[in-house]
């Protein structure tokens, strides 16, 4: 990794487009997450510690965790920062806008270009299948051990159940509509290696998704989707979720017509990096715990 993992949480922002969409969907989990910013601060939150010496040795363990090669936890964090592949300037050309009130999402129409159908369906399965192998990267289990990390789910909390939150809202919902889960099934179904190749960002991730061959993970996609979709399809149905819900909570800071929702799809595609903010908070919340259990 180019900087240590202290560094990379101590440098996540307190204020930006991630995280002001991420508290917009605070409703969906209440008080699930909270934005911590800092290795210490982490250590602090997690442990509850308060003896200097005491938090310097488990932050020290806990880095020894994640440089170790051997273990998953740098693969984990490369996952969760590939799958987030934004446009830096369309970003800063936001939160310039956003100075001054709501983000008028209109002026930059002309910058964005919506996904189509198929492609915003490989997006939401894509990181999908990144939570789920990163899933596997923490925890020292095979990556293709898609039964714990379903049984895992049901016991998600903090910062990974607001990923989850905002994989069903962002990628799920306000592109593809209530019937994402149907949609994304039947685009699954007709999906060729063929043009699972010609998605770049598979093309980046490929090395890590279980399968000998494009075929196999293209069946490993389909197989990790079919296993979670009942888990999406509870969580959408427990938390009454519906794109106009979603609508309401982000245009209290996006200024947006209810016909553009391709656009305010893509918008937040672009402007946000919601799995590698999350991403990095819970390897370092999983870091700590295991360094506090083996000091």
């Amino acid at each position: 990794m180019s900087k240590p993992i202290y560094e990379l949480v101590d440098e996540l922002p307190t204020n930006n487009m991630t995280v002001t969409t991420l508290r917009a969907l605070d409703f969906v989990v209440p008080g699930q997450w909270e934005n911590i910013v800092g290795f210490k601060n982490t250590i602090v939150k997690v442990t509850g510690e308060t003896d200097e010496a005491l938090i310097q040795q488990i932050g020290d363990r806990a880095v020894w965790l994640f440089n170790d090669k051997s273990q998953g936890y740098q693969r984990a964090l490369w996952l969760y920062q590939t799958i987030d592949d934004a446009d830096a300037a369309l970003a800063t050309a936001a939160l310039a806008n956003k100075i001054s009130g709501r983000i008028p999402l209109g002026g930059l129409l002309n910058r964005i270009t919506p996904n189509s159908e198929k492609a915003q369906t490989l997006d939401l399965v894509l990181k999908l299948v990144t939570e789920l192998v990163a899933f596997c990267q923490i925890n020292g289990i095979p990556g293709d051990s898609i039964g714990d990390f379903v049984g895992a789910l049901g016991e998600y909390s903090g910062e990974s159940l607001m990923r989850m939150a905002a994989l069903v809202s962002i990628d799920g919902l306000i592109p593809l509509g209530p019937d994402f889960i149907k949609k994304v099934e039947s685009t699954l179904g007709i999906l060729s290696p063929a043009e699972l190749e010609k998605n770049s960002t598979f093309g980046k991730i490929k090395p890590l998704i279980p399968g000998e061959s494009t075929e196999g993970q293209l069946a490993f996609i389909g197989e990790s989707f079919n296993s979670t979709k009942n888990w999406m399809g509870n969580f959408v149905a427990q938390k009454s979720l519906t794109p106009e819900k979603l609508l309401n909570r982000f245009n209290s800071f996006i200024d947006f017509s209810e016909g553009k929702l391709d656009y305010l799809a893509a918008f937040l595609d672009i402007t946000t990096n919601y799995f590698e903010h999350t991403g990095t908070q819970s390897l370092a919340r999983r870091l700590i715990e295991r360094a506090v259990a083996e000091i």
